[in-house]
């Protein structure tokens, strides 16, 4: 009895390190990977080597098409925001920091995020299954037979469009997430729009709160962009292997937009 605790003890600490070496290696290959995928993608990018109509065609099928479910999630986030500070703005009486509150937190961190992680589902999982399905189906070993760059002519054009897409619904988003809670405010808590844009405007907001929402969605645009270029293009496995290229995606970036964020956020305090 007791060699056979020893035996399962050891094979326990024996599993937990294999697991943990597994782990590690795993996200050394992602961290790699992503940074081999990154370093051809700039390659083209600064050599102006990629398909201007497929950027363009990405931007209409990624950026315009998302508007919509951007819209949505915006005007709600901004009401939801001034439902949640209602019990603490009227305990207080501070309707006039109502407008500066909503704007602080959706300029410099809902908006980008919100956004980040809604891209993320709709526009990432989206391209990793186009490419996953191009990479089971042999058209990109076709594309390279015919001395078609796939880099330059899918991978690049589509995270241009994929970081492009973020930066501009990101203002989409901070715009109608403030609109939605100023219009919000007046039935709620009885603050007029114009107190909620004075507040806005009174001077404890600057340039930096808005630029630093920005930088966020470029960072987490280039994140989305490369998790799902890289599982995409790595499908293995037939059309079984797409679906995990997807759900490895979403994971991945939904993962990879918070470490950002905080890193982001400690650097830009």
């Amino acid at each position: 009895m007791a060699g056979g605790s020893v035996l399962e003890t050891t094979d326990d600490k024996r599993g937990v390190a294999y697991t943990t070496g597994s782990g590690f290696l795993r996200i050394s290959e992602l961290v790699g990977g992503f940074a081999l995928l990154f370093g051809r993608i700039a390659a083209r990018l600064l050599t102006f080597r990629f398909d201007r109509e497929q950027t363009f065609m990405n931007l209409y099928k990624m950026g315009v098409k998302s508007i919509p479910i951007v819209a949505v999630t915006a005007l709600f986030t901004g009401a939801i925001m001034v439902i949640q500070a209602a019990p603490l703005v009227q305990r207080y009486q501070a309707y006039g920091l109502l407008g500066w509150g909503a704007g602080f937190g959706t300029l410099r961190e809902i908006g980008p995020l919100l956004t980040a992680l809604m891209i993320s589902g709709r526009v990432g999982a989206n391209n990793a299954a186009e490419l996953g399905t191009m990479s089971v189906t042999e058209q990109i070993d076709a594309m390279r037979t015919l001395a078609i760059d796939p880099v330059a002519y899918l991978v690049a054009p589509r995270f241009v469009a994929i970081v492009i897409t973020l930066f501009c619904s990101t203002l989409v988003a901070d715009f109608l997430a403030l609109f939605g809670a100023a219009y919000s405010a007046g039935p709620l808590l009885g603050v007029d729009p114009q107190v909620f844009y004075n507040g806005l405007t009174a001077g404890l907001l600057n340039f930096g709160d808005v630029a630093h929402g920005l930088v966020k969605s470029v960072a987490f645009g280039a994140m989305i962009a490369l998790s799902s270029c890289f599982f995409g293009l790595n499908v293995q496995g037939g059309a079984p292997g797409v679906g995990r290229a997807v759900n490895a995606t979403v994971v991945v970036s939904a993962a990879s937009i918070f470490v950002i964020d905080y890193f982001v956020s400690a650097l830009g305090t």
